[in-house]
């Protein structure tokens, strides 16, 4: 395997802990990326257990019919975790599943990778597509946005102060020429920028930004966490792995709203059943270990939470 295809997942062993697996269980890796989640659910799975994987990316694809081929119990679906709900159900696993785990955020291999574009590190098309078979590039999506989009977009979700000062910079370099290159970009960004933060690109939030944009990252992951409900049997576990204040903020309170129940009007006839969450948090949200971020930066911001179907 080539260093673009290699993968450090984070928080490994305690996530796969947290699904707390079960050897003829159905499990759900919601994001493949190079296979460290699905090699240890496997691992822990008897003859009669089932792995289900999801990945938008194709190279994460063939990965996993290629590591896995030979795997009965195994299934990638090339498809966003957001089409849950429809690929269980066309395959008759509706409330059968026994945990959800989901990886958010980029793989290492797609932003070692200057051909994807995810990255300023090194140069290469200005792309950030997870799927590159469909749907608009960032520099195809940058060429014709609005500029008051673009601010919305780098705003949103990059939490970048200066999104105005980018936005136009964006507008009126591509009057010229279009940004089509990703070190076109962050140095566009840099000189738009009026103050620098210390250990951080300048351009960090914007690529950030445009990513989850071109990739409805928040919007795939609301509409998995909404389906989960119904697709999860009762005690599965749901496991996520988030990697900025965003993703963790939505996981954050689904599970808090889903354990809490429907809020109802006060003196309505219901049972208990009806008034009671359908989750329950298990733990503390947990953060990587000293040892894991020194050995894997990107471990320093992943957030871990857990929760289990009670109904």
């Amino acid at each position: 395997m080539t260093a673009s295809e290699t993968h450090r997942p984070v928080l490994l062993d305690e996530s796969v802990q947290a699904l707390a697996v079960r050897p003829h269980g159905i499990y759900i890796d919601g994001t493949f990326g190079r296979g460290g989640h699905s090699r240890r659910i496997l691992d822990a799975l008897g003859d009669a257990g089932r792995l289900l994987a999801f990945d938008k990316d194709a190279a994460a694809v063939a990965v996993a019919r290629q590591r896995f081929a030979d795997d009965p119990r195994f299934e990638i679906v090339h498809a966003s975790f957001a089409e849950l709900a429809a690929a269980v159900g066309a395959r008759g696993l509706a409330r059968k599943i026994d945990g959800l785990l989901l990886d958010l955020g980029v793989s290492s291999p797609q932003l070692d990778d200057p051909a994807r574009g995810f990255s300023f590190a090194s140069d290469g098309p200005l792309d950030m597509r997870m799927d590159r078979s469909h749907g608009r590039s960032a520099a195809q999506w940058l060429a014709v946005a609005d500029e008051a989009d673009i601010a919305a977009v780098l705003r949103d979700y990059g939490e970048e102060r200066f999104a105005r000062r980018i936005a136009r910079a964006i507008v009126t370099q591509r009057e010229s020429a279009p940004i089509a290159r990703t070190r076109e970009l962050a140095e566009l960004v840099s000189r738009a920028c009026p103050v620098k933060e210390r250990h951080k690109h300048p351009a960090t939030r914007t690529f950030q930004a445009i990513r989850i944009f071109i990739n409805r990252e928040l919007d795939d992951l609301r509409d998995c966490l909404d389906a989960a409900l119904d697709v999860l049997a009762a005690g599965a576990r749901l496991v996520v792995i988030s990697f900025h204040s965003l993703e963790d903020r939505i996981v954050k309170r689904f599970m808090r709203d889903a354990s809490r129940g429907p809020r109802l009007p006060k003196g309505l006839p219901v049972t208990h059943a009806e008034s009671v969450g359908r989750l329950r948090v298990i733990g503390k949200a947990q953060r990587a270990a000293a040892a894991e971020v020194a050995a894997n930066v990107r471990a320093r911001s992943a957030v871990l939470r857990v929760a289990e179907v009670i109904a």
